[in-house]
């Protein structure tokens, strides 16, 4: 029996990297898993694989960022599996440059891709939570569902030539302080996580790294090889963290042991902010 047995879970961004480790931990406690991808083979690949462990998946390609994608997302959770008792908004990728150069198309993309995109998935989700937990209180039963919405560190202290990321993972924080006050009646957490630095594709040196491409934009990933070295240097743990320990840290909000904890932000980072 997992912590998570029966619950519907919807994790966008989850076909590769954190996204998919954070589907992984889910289903490893029982959840019903929706995944999401900007591309089809990776969230059918995660899909298959969740399901040689066992467990229900289902698969909404598409980006977050286009205006029907809210709706077909709830609507494929509701249509698979009739609930909706976890949603992670953790798509995400970043477009660096510092403010004098950065464009305006860098700026609205990763607000969009940060904020806009929850924000209509959220919207979108509320007339079935709304029931779902109607349907709870008449039929006598006591239900918390749950909202992990991913920020940054930089979010937290500011990055250099990060404006944008920053900006736009501030903003989740606020949006999952209203959210929390807004929800709280339906027995909905709402909560954020905020990651330091997860080792993945987007995060490996720049001397190893290529760019991604996002709807038509070749976006260059990476961090500099001597920035990478003196984060480890100060980080108390000595070291940047694996998908598997970001994803712990959202299986936490997830959990029954948070059905008291609402608004919070944790940053999941080895202690370095």
């Amino acid at each position: 029996m997992g912590k998570l047995d029966g619950k519907v879970a919807l994790v966008t961004g989850s076909g590769r990297g954190i996204g998919r480790a954070i589907a992984e931990k889910l289903a490893s406690e029982g959840a019903r898993i929706v995944v999401n991808d900007l591309d089809a083979a990776p969230a059918h690949e995660t899909v298959e694989a969740l399901k040689q462990t066992g467990a229900e998946a289902v698969a909404c390609v598409g980006n977050v960022t286009a205006p029907d994608f809210a709706d077909r997302f709830i609507g494929t959770a509701m249509s698979a599996f009739k609930s909706i008792d976890i949603i992670v908004n953790n798509a995400g990728f970043t477009w660096d440059d510092v403010v004098q150069r950065m464009t305006d198309e860098q700026w609205y993309a990763i607000l969009d891709c940060h904020m806009t995109a929850p924000f209509r998935i959220l919207r979108a989700a509320y007339p079935h939570i709304k029931a779902l937990h109607a349907a709870d209180r008449e039929a006598g039963r006591e239900v918390y569902r749950k909202v992990v919405n991913i920020s940054s560190t930089s979010a937290l202290n500011g990055n250099a030539g990060q404006m944008n990321y920053s900006s736009a993972k501030a903003g989740v924080i606020g949006m999952t302080r209203a959210l929390a006050r807004e929800w709280g009646r339906f027995n909905v957490n709402v909560n954020a996580v905020a990651f330091g630095l997860i080792h993945t594709r987007m995060t490996v040196s720049t001397e190893e790294a290529a760019s991604v491409k996002i709807e038509g934009r070749d976006i260059r990933v990476g961090v500099n090889a001597e920035m990478l070295k003196a984060h480890a240097m100060r980080n108390p743990l000595g070291r940047g963290g694996t998908t598997g320990e970001a994803a712990g840290g959202v299986y936490l909000f997830c959990s029954p042991e948070s059905n008291y904890i609402t608004g919070q932000t944790i940053a999941v980072a080895g202690n370095l902010q």
